[in-house]
């Protein structure tokens, strides 16, 4: 198992995952077009964030993407964890935690850097399981949104 940041030749992988884990997880069809484009900008701007991939026996079976806040009260960045995606025939193989692991390794070894968040579909149960089992826990905010 090798995790590794993503390069631009996995871009359309890891839009492929995102196409079914949308589809999955939210019964959510993505338009494709958009989410390639949207996936070959962060590797177009890094200030958008980072992809990082799992790879076993030279085949992508996994991707998540680490984006920044910065946080006033910490004077220094959180990474958030989205779009995580393991294909359904490796799952339940640590390969989450490994990859949880290694962004967390990343975090601890870098000052600038002041923690970890993510969130997850409320229906989700599987996905708060297995971060929980990584160690996160459910914070005490409420996150709410508006989107276009």
């Amino acid at each position: 198992m090798l995790i590794r940041e993503a390069k631009i030749e996995d871009a359309p992988a890891i839009a492929g995952f995102q196409l079914a884990m949308a589809l999955e997880t939210e019964d959510l069809k993505l338009d494709e077009t958009v989410l390639s484009a949207g996936v070959r900008a962060v590797f177009d701007d890094p200030g958008k964030g980072s992809y990082y991939v799992c790879e076993i026996d030279g085949q992508l079976v996994a991707s998540l993407l680490t984006t920044f806040e910065w946080s006033d009260w910490r004077n220094g960045t959180v990474l958030w964890i989205q779009s995580v995606y393991v294909k359904p025939e490796f799952r339940k193989k640590g390969i989450y935690s490994s990859m949880y692991q290694h962004i967390q390794k990343l975090v601890a070894h870098d000052e600038n850097l002041k923690g970890i968040r993510l969130y997850a579909e409320k229906s989700n149960h599987r996905a708060h399981r297995v971060y929980e089992k990584s160690g996160m826990s459910a914070d005490h905010y409420q996150l709410y949104e508006w989107l276009k």
